[in-house]
């Protein structure tokens, strides 16, 4: 977005992070969706390539607002370790894990929890355990075919969560409990796997948690979780589904206002959030 507020859609055009806006683009589902566009304009090259922060004058936003973004839960077993240790209700997540049927639950609709790279998450203020929850992103089209993938943050809070099961729609879902972006990344053939690393600081910068995973890690395929969650469920084109996470901080580390999170993945860039009282965003 430029400084006047105007929304462009760009795609890079080469190997070397040289982006060029497309024609006549608002909405980035046009191009996901097959429609054709040229590439027009002088091209843009990111400040830094790492993260694709832009120059002065243009500010990197959502890549898209998703009419509904869905969640699947324990895929890995590190997430369902943790969920196991932290739950009053232990063999339930066990249960999950090895079920044919995965977990599925809704965080958002309308884009009213959901924010964009540099923009604030939030944090439960009735919770005094609340983590980052990074993960792949799937945008969903027709039938569940997944046109493009990003980077989401399933912002929760363990403690909520962990008292008991039934309380996880207010665990998950709040103003400022979901981010994504930087960016949408379509690759050429079916991917065979996505490094995800997650690195967590303070307001001096001080590093506070670091770590990295797979997605080889996962127990379920990405078209699997897909094709369940279309199956009898009228899901919106342009949908988000997050995949589960396989990065949990101790028991030890809260999030609180002022900490930073970044999720990097190579493929999509980095996705930046600053942590602010859930409250506050309201």
């Amino acid at each position: 977005m430029d400084s006047a507020g105007r929304v462009s859609v760009g795609v890079e055009v080469d190997s070397e992070g040289h982006f060029r806006r497309l024609s006549g683009v608002t909405d980035p589902m046009q191009f996901l969706e097959g429609e054709m566009f040229s590439p027009e304009g002088s091209p843009v090259t990111p400040a830094d390539p790492y993260s694709l922060e832009l120059d002065s004058g243009l500010t990197l936003i959502s890549p898209l607002d998703p009419p509904e973004v869905w969640c699947a839960g324990v895929t890995y077993e590190r997430s369902r370790n943790a969920r196991v240790e932290e739950s009053a209700v232990q063999d339930v997540y066990d249960l999950v894990y090895d079920a044919h049927r995965p977990e599925l639950f809704l965080k958002d609709a309308g884009s009213r929890r959901t924010v964009g790279p540099g923009e604030p998450i939030g944090i439960r203020g009735d919770s005094t355990w609340n983590v980052p929850e990074p993960e792949i992103g799937l945008v969903i089209g027709e039938r569940g075919k997944i046109l493009a993938y990003t980077i989401g943050n399933d912002v929760s809070s363990r403690e909520i969560e962990g008292a008991n099961p039934l309380y996880l729609s207010q665990a998950k879902v709040y103003a400022g409990a979901c981010a994504i972006g930087p960016s949408l990344y379509i690759p050429p053939r079916e991917p065979l796997g996505f490094q995800i690393i997650m690195r967590i600081s303070d307001e001096e910068g001080e590093v506070l948690y670091e770590d990295k995973t797979s997605t080889t890690q996962m127990v379920r395929s990405f078209d699997e979780l897909s094709a369940w969650l279309v199956k009898d469920n009228p899901v919106p084109p342009g949908s988000v589904l997050l995949t589960g996470t396989g990065l949990v901080p101790p028991e030890s580390f809260s999030l609180v206002p002022g900490n930073w999170v970044e999720i990097h993945v190579p493929e999509v860039g980095t996705l930046v959030n600053p942590v602010a009282l859930a409250t506050s965003l309201l």
